[in-house]
């Protein structure tokens, strides 16, 4: 097992948003097959499958397109294509929309096909404004074609598209903030229940999904779900675009079918850079687990993380050698949470303020006995947050603590 190219097929090959090259290479094929076989059918393509959410969350897609479907509601529902990447070391959605934009597209109207939307954004972070002209570029490209509109392909199916382009906030990523970030407000998340799913955007129900789900859509709906089922194991079929940066010797991202080693997904990337040892990984983004590297010669599966309590999560996959300190490198990722927390509830916000003053202790080897009970403690503290932006941030600090407890020790000048 090792790198593939299934959804990435021909990526890189030609003009990325010549429209007329994508349909040559079986571009909207999908689109017209779902049309033809109707919703359910192609809802039920997508179930067997096997396609879990690419996002982080791995719901089951084809029980979400079918939830989307049945929300209680009037005719009005919208579908959200979530780019808001805004986790370090996460940028395989960027390339996805560099390289296969159409693609991107086709996904989101099979997606809200399916889930019986009229209207759709796809949800840019603020920070990819680079790519914004040509993202509305080729929309409009799609739109001229005649497969976003009135009466796609005569089949009585509409759907309109847009891009909106996020504030810049990573909490953004989580639905109720992105809803509320398109209505004009501050990204923040709601309490819960009810669910996005049903009341959402606006209040009606909302499916939001990854861009990585939808080209997956696209790419199965074009050449059949079976093809899906060619790739990885049993229990996790299928492939996963990751992006691999750190102390590797060619970051960049990657697809691989699911069963790979995370080590062999490492040594795809060039091996460790300078020929250093390699000392630890960061699995799954800002949020996930930090794992001793040699305790990941395991599958890279759903089931696979769990062996190191860990996850897929974005499917970032983040070196570091036997130069790079622990501590240093945790204390960057609470910057990035501390920066980023949204503000509204207690638990993350005060959390992340009084575990930013530990780690920048940690960090000048000035710590106590009483900030490492302390970090204990506020780590915990951040699992009662209200959206998991906070619950899943404690996981890269319990799990450093963890397997890297004599360099949490090494930071202390003493006791009080």
């Amino acid at each position: 097992m090792g790198q593939v190219k299934y959804i990435s097929k021909d990526y890189g090959t030609y003009d990325a948003f010549n429209i007329d090259e994508y349909i040559k290479r079986g571009g909207f094929s999908g689109l017209k097959k779902a049309i033809e076989q109707g919703y359910e059918k192609t809802t039920d393509d997508v179930a067997k499958s096997g396609l879990q959410g690419r996002g982080g969350a791995n719901y089951p897609t084809g029980k979400k397109l079918a939830q989307a479907r049945e929300a209680v509601g009037d005719e009005e529902r919208y579908v959200l294509c979530n780019a808001d990447e805004g986790e370090p070391g996460t940028f395989k959605d960027k390339y996805l929309l560099k390289n296969g934009i159409y693609k991107v597209i086709e996904g989101i109207i099979i997606a809200a096909y399916c889930a019986g939307a009229n209207t759709g954004h796809i949800y840019v972070r603020e920070e990819y404004t680079f790519m914004h002209k040509d993202i509305e570029y080729a929309i409009k490209q799609v739109y001229d074609k005649g497969f976003l509109g009135k009466d796609i392909l005569s089949s009585g199916f509409n759907f309109e598209l847009s891009l909106f382009s996020g504030g810049g906030s990573y909490v953004c990523g989580e639905g109720f903030a992105m809803c509320e970030s398109i209505e004009g407000k501050s990204g923040r998340p709601r309490s819960k229940p009810p669910y996005v799913k049903q009341c959402g955007l606006h209040s009606k129900p909302t499916l939001v999904i990854n861009v990585e789900t939808v080209s997956v859509i696209a790419t199965l709906m074009q050449n059949g779900y079976e093809t899906v089922l060619k790739y990885g194991v049993e229990d996790c079929p299928g492939t996963k675009m990751i992006s691999v940066s750190g102390k590797v010797k060619n970051p960049g991202v990657y697809e691989v079918e699911f069963g790979t080693t995370v080590q062999n997904i490492i040594k795809i990337a060039g091996g460790i850079r300078n020929d250093k040892q390699p000392k630890f990984v960061q699995l799954g983004g800002a949020s996930g687990t930090i794992v001793p590297y040699e305790k990941l010669n395991i599958p890279y599966t759903y089931s696979g993380m769990k062996k190191v309590k860990g996850s897929i999560g974005s499917g970032a996959i983040v070196v570091g050698d036997e130069d790079d300190s622990v501590i240093d490198y945790l204390s960057v990722v609470e910057d990035f949470f501390y920066h980023e927390s949204c503000g509204k509830c207690v638990p993350c916000r005060e959390g992340n303020r009084q575990l930013k003053m530990i780690m920048d202790r940690f960090k000048k080897k000035e710590g106590t006995l009483k900030d490492l009970k302390n970090y204990v403690r506020i780590v915990n503290a951040l699992d009662a947050s209200l959206c998991g932006s906070g619950r899943t941030q404690i996981t890269p600090f319990i799990s450093a603590y963890t397997y890297f407890s004599d360099e949490f020790k090494g930071a202390l000048k003493g006791e009080e």
